[in-house]
C-alpha cells in the first residue's frame, strides 16, 4: 500500500443518492464497504463527513437565522452523518469511533489528538464530528486541520466529480482534468478545489490532496494501492 494513514472527506450531499435531502441507505451502504475494503489491508483511516444533506450553514442567513447559530446547526448535522457512518461501518464488523469538536458525551468522545492517534493505531476507524467546533470554519477546513494534527500520509477528499477540472465539467463540455497539479497552480488558475482556509493548511503542512469520485466503486482501494486515480495535488 502507498499509505498508511489517510483522511477521508465524505461530502454530506453525496448520502442523499437520488433523493432530495437526508442519507440514502444504499449510498452508506455502499460507502462502509469501499472503506472496509482497504481497511481490511490494514490502512488506518480517519473520515470527516459534510452535513449539507441535513443543513449548510452558510443558508441560514436566507431564513433569518444568525450566521454563528446556523454554523453550529450545520455542525450537529455532520455528527447525524457521522454517527449514521459509525452504525454502517460496524453492522460490516469494523470497530469505530466517533469524536466530536463540541462536547456531547452521550454520543462522541471529545476530540483529543493522542486519543485519536491511539484509536487508528489500534485499528479503529475514527470519525471527526461536529467540524472544528468553531463557527466560520467548513468542513474541508476540519478534514486538512485533523488530517495535520494525526500526521496523516494524505487528504482523499471524495467526491461527485472524478477529479479537479480547468472548469466545471458539468457545465463545460470543454473542460479538461488534470491528473497532477500543483498548489501553486491551483492558486492561479483560480480552480475550486477546497476553501481557501483548508487549502492554504495542507499546503503550508505539505499534505497532499486527492480529489476523486467515491461513487465509482473501487476507486478508494485504487488510490491507496498508488494508482493514479482522480487529481493529486501537491
Amino acid at each position: 500500500m502507498k499509505y498508511k494513514r489517510i483522511l477521508l472527506k465524505l461530502s454530506g450531499e453525496a448520502l442523499m443518492g437520488d433523493q432530495q435531502y437526508g442519507i440514502d441507505s444504499d449510498r452508506l451502504a455502499q460507502y462502509a464497504k469501499e472503506i472496509k475494503r482497504v481497511h481490511d489491508e490494514g490502512l488506518e483511516i480517519a473520515i470527516v463527513i459534510g452535513g449539507g444533506n441535513i443543513f449548510r450553514g452558510v443558508q441560514a442567513s436566507s431564513v433569518g437565522i444568525d450566521r454563528v447559530q446556523g454554523d453550529y446547526m450545520g455542525m450537529l448535522a455532520t455528527v447525524i452523518n457521522a454517527m449514521a457512518l459509525q452504525s454502517s461501518l460496524e453492522k460490516y464488523g469494523m470497530y469505530t469511533r466517533l469524536m466530536s469538536g463540541i462536547n456531547m458525551d452521550q454520543v462522541c468522545e471529545p476530540f483529543i489528538r493522542r486519543r485519536a492517534v491511539r484509536h487508528l493505531e489500534k485499528g479503529r476507524v475514527v470519525i471527526f464530528g461536529a467540524g472544528t467546533g468553531n463557527p466560520y470554519f467548513t468542513t474541508d477546513s476540519t478534514a486538512s486541520l485533523r488530517a495535520i494534527e494525526i500526521e496523516a500520509d494524505v487528504v482523499l477528499k471524495g467526491t461527485r466529480v472524478d477529479g479537479v477540472y480547468s472548469a466545471d465539467p458539468e457545465k463545460d463540455p470543454d473542460a479538461t482534468k488534470f491528473s497532477n497539479i500543483s498548489f501553486q497552480e491551483v492558486y492561479e488558475k483560480g480552480l475550486n478545489v477546497m476553501d481557501m482556509t483548508a487549502f492554504t493548511l495542507c499546503q503550508e503542512n505539505k499534505l497532499p490532496i486527492i480529489v476523486f469520485d467515491m461513487n465509482k466503486p473501487g476507486n478508494l482501494a485504487r488510490i491507496v494501492e498508488g494508482e493514479s486515480v482522480g487529481t493529486l495535488i501537491q
